[in-house]
């Protein structure tokens, strides 16, 4: 028994630790991870706590600060560099192992305890977002805290769990926004549904001064945020939480396009984040479910909580085509506690075998340490503009101007420089006729051979990206 104890243990260590290695060699690729540390860059450049900016002189209103907060404070102790972006969403995702593996433990024992953290830091989107400059990270953390709060604080009414309850909404409030409420609230009021009582719940926890307390916590901050940037709240509330819910194609989104999805794409986005666990659980129920010889157990109080937890994102976002799939990540959390206390009193659903086991509980890590080192070393593989910008700080001279993107600076190219990257159209460009220097102009690959010949001064193809190639652009030499 302790021998299994101590290699379930060192799995998650590896897990853990694997993660930790994959963020630090991965580049920012894409345009969240890279536009959200860009954010948090310009704010740690700044000094600014309240207003995060997505440009110099252009507030950012799509989220709160939580997240920015943190990943500024990480870029101003190890300076601006791919580890210390992730490193907060890291961080929180051992807290949300803590309180996984604390809620089992007092439910089902330390071995479930130990199961649930591993099924949970295995599952693809949970191993991805543990090191991933996004805010959903902060707000699986808000919701864990509150539903791991509500359980225990029926358990214990006079423990301080009560209290930690309403700071696991503040959390969320400050992390993504409204949003924690309704994936908190929401399944409480269909659990006190299906219960059908409610007076120990009203008894244990403070309602009247937790409410208060979650205010104290976050109002200074949306009020200061109001203040500063006026129009903040009508985007915040109403855009981002009610026109981008119920319009699939919203066009009032001022810093992208919305992510337009057919209904109940959620759903599958589902089977996707929970991958490998949630499939094999559900072939697991049906098996059950169609078989004479075992009956699927009936759950007790606190299980259904869990299974309405589980299933309440996907329940909420069906009707909503504006969707992604780290909208998932609260629902790992129940899920991966109701799959080990499952196991308690019966053989696993998932046990295969010693081997097999850990072949799945290692399946997305390996996958993602290979992307990782992939990564590493062929990095204009992926959509970063690290080695352009890389390129261009080691060949330009103290003379040369700021590296030029046509049109628009991708996020990780603004990431990387440092903010100081330019932005310029074609035309733009053309005006440049004049220039005694050299300089260099990212275009992308598909349109090199059409602007070229448009461009003034002698031009040669410095290196190139998955998407960009680097023009070097050089005055004409004069004939004589």
């Amino acid at each position: 028994m302790l021998k299994r104890l101590d290699l379930l243990f060192w799995l998650l260590i590896v897990i853990v630790l694997s993660r930790l290695f994959s963020m630090a060699v991965l580049p920012m690729s894409g345009t969240s991870e890279a536009r959200y540390s860009e954010i948090a860059r310009i704010m740690a450049e700044t000094g600014d706590w309240i207003t995060p900016w997505f440009d110099y002189g252009l507030p950012f209103w799509g989220k709160p600060p939580l997240s920015f907060w943190l990943e500024a404070l990480s870029f101003r102790v190890f300076g601006v560099t791919e580890f210390a972006a992730r490193l907060p969403s890291w961080l929180v995702s051992l807290g949300v192992l803590a309180l996984i593996y604390h809620l089992t433990r007092v439910i089902a024992g330390h071995r479930q305890a130990m199961i649930a953290a591993l099924i949970f830091s295995s599952m693809a989107l949970s191993f991805v977002m543990s090191g991933a400059v996004l805010t959903d990270p902060f707000l699986a953390l808000g919701t864990t805290l509150s539903l791991v709060s509500i359980i225990l604080a029926i358990r214990q009414p006079a423990s301080k769990w009560r209290w930690w309850f309403f700071v696991g909404l503040a959390i969320g409030l400050l992390a993504k926004g409204p949003l924690a409420l309704v994936l908190v609230g929401g399944p409480l009021v269909l659990w006190l549904l299906w219960r059908g009582h409610w007076r120990d719940l009203y008894q244990c926890i403070p309602w009247s001064k937790g409410l208060l307390l979650t205010a104290i916590i976050i109002l200074p901050w949306y009020i200061l945020a109001e203040l500063k940037t006026p129009g903040f709240i009508n985007y915040f509330i109403v855009g981002e939480h009610f026109l981008r819910f119920i319009d699939p194609g919203w066009s009032g989104d001022l810093y992208g396009a919305a992510h337009k999805q057919a209904y109940g794409t959620i759903w599958l986005y589902w089977v996707w984040a929970t991958f490998p666990w949630g499939p094999i659980v559900v072939v697991a129920i049906l098996f059950r479910y169609f078989s004479s010889k075992t009956t699927v157990p009936k759950l007790n109080d606190e299980q259904r909580l869990l299974f309405i937890c589980v299933l309440f994102p996907s329940l909420f976002f069906t009707f909503s085509g504006n969707i992604l799939w780290t909208y998932q990540l609260p629902a790992l959390i129940p899920l991966a506690i109701l799959i080990a206390v499952s196991q308690e009193n019966s053989a696993p659903a998932t046990n295969f075998g010693k081997i097999s086991m850990i072949t799945v509980i290692a399946f997305v890590p390996f996958v993602v340490m290979f992307i990782g080192f992939y990564g590493y070393f062929y990095p204009d593989k992926l959509k970063t503009e690290k080695t352009l910008v890389e390129y261009y700080d080691k060949h330009k001279l103290s003379t040369t101007p700021a590296l030029i993107y046509i049109n628009k600076a991708p996020f990780s190219a603004r990431f990387y420089s440092k903010g100081s990257v330019t932005s310029k159209s074609l035309s733009e460009v053309q005006d440049l006729v004049n220039n005694k220097t050299a300089y260099y102009l990212a275009v992308p690959s598909k349109d090199v051979d059409t602007i070229t010949p448009s461009l003034p001064g002698q031009v040669a193809i410095a290196t190139t990206n998955r998407k960009f190639s680097l023009l070097k652009i050089s005055p004409k030499q004069r004939q004589r």
